[in-house]
């Protein structure tokens, strides 16, 4: 920056501070101007919010919307396309029905449910998306565009014409010290500054319909959500109240307990002298022949003891 440049910014400076704090009063903006000045203030920061909270009620993850955005800024670094869109709720849900669902299988009327509850699911997050590229195409895109250029560069002339409001008035408070010519020309760039800001802001103002319509798109776009959305749960509601009734009509099965496991835990002879345990159903008992004498029953039963023993 040259000296005269560093000159200049050096008295606007000085004006600004005597200003804000000596008092001093600089050159006062009309009604009108200030009205204008104050809807744009309230416009550009209506803009940024309502784009901010748009996104927000379209991907309320703001862990997903972090991880989206990180993701994205690598691919555009790398040249390459945009990354994965927001994985909506829906989907998530409904790929979590559908696994249990066939898990379950098709024997169980909860498994089937699931399928096709998940199956809804997934076609709602499909239209959820579609909601998504619709808003930001006919909403959000705008209002940034709106924001990045003409917001901007009426901040742009704002700025320009508040710095050579305050050249003015530094040069004017000091006639006498600065010549006539350069008063009148201070004065000519502030008042060419102020009408090409005031023609910028006027003409947004007044053109304020196609923010109207930019909102138009984003209440269409809820609709055919809605609707779709209506469709789809509606179908899925009928689906799951007629597999109600078909159930209600079928016979109810009832539990038929099985045989349960008999033990029998008599004692016999075996070939090794060991002990027999649970019988096999018809298996018949060996016959045994009447002992014919003492000594048979003394054998018979000392053969018993000694098969006693040893399986202890």
């Amino acid at each position: 920056m040259s000296v005269a440049g560093l000159k200049k910014q050096f008295h606007k400076a000085t004006q600004k501070v005597s200003e804000k704090v000596g008092g001093a009063e600089g050159t006062k903006y009309d009604v009108d101007f200030t009205e204008m000045e104050k809807k744009m203030d309230t416009t550009s920061r209506a803009v940024m919010d309502i784009m901010t909270k748009t996104t927000e009620y379209l991907q309320p993850n703001p862990a997903t919307r972090a991880k989206m955005s990180m993701m994205n800024s690598m691919s555009r670094m790398r040249g390459q396309e945009k990354g994965p869109g927001y994985t909506q709720t829906e989907a998530i849900l409904g790929e979590s029905m559908q696994r249990f669902g066939r898990e379950l299988g098709e024997d169980s009327n909860f498994g089937i449910a699931l399928i096709d509850a998940g199956e809804a699911m997934r076609e709602l997050g499909e239209v959820k998306d579609a909601l998504d590229m619709e808003v930001k195409q006919n909403f959000i895109d705008p209002l940034q565009n709106l924001y990045e250029k003409d917001l901007k560069e009426i901040q742009h002339h704002l700025k320009k014409m508040e710095g050579r409001r305050l050249d003015f008035d530094y040069k004017k408070k000091r006639q006498g010290k600065v010549t006539e010519d350069e008063i009148k020309q201070a004065l000519e760039k502030f008042d060419d500054s102020k009408e090409i800001a005031e023609q910028s802001m006027f003409n947004l103002l007044e053109s304020d319909i196609e923010q109207v319509s930019q909102l138009a798109a984003l209440v269409h776009a809820q609709v055919e959500y809605h609707s779709r959305a209506a469709e789809i749960l509606t179908q899925l509601s009928s689906k799951i109240d007629e597999r109600i009734r078909d159930c209600s009509n079928k016979p109810k099965k009832e539990y038929m307990p099985k045989p349960r496991t008999s033990l029998d835990f008599s004692i016999s002879e075996n070939h090794n002298g060991g002990i027999h345990g649970a019988r096999s159903p018809g298996a018949r008992s060996p016959a045994r022949s009447p002992a014919r004498s003492p000594g048979e029953l003394l054998y018979k039963l000392s053969s018993w003891i000694i098969s006693i023993m040893s399986v202890i």
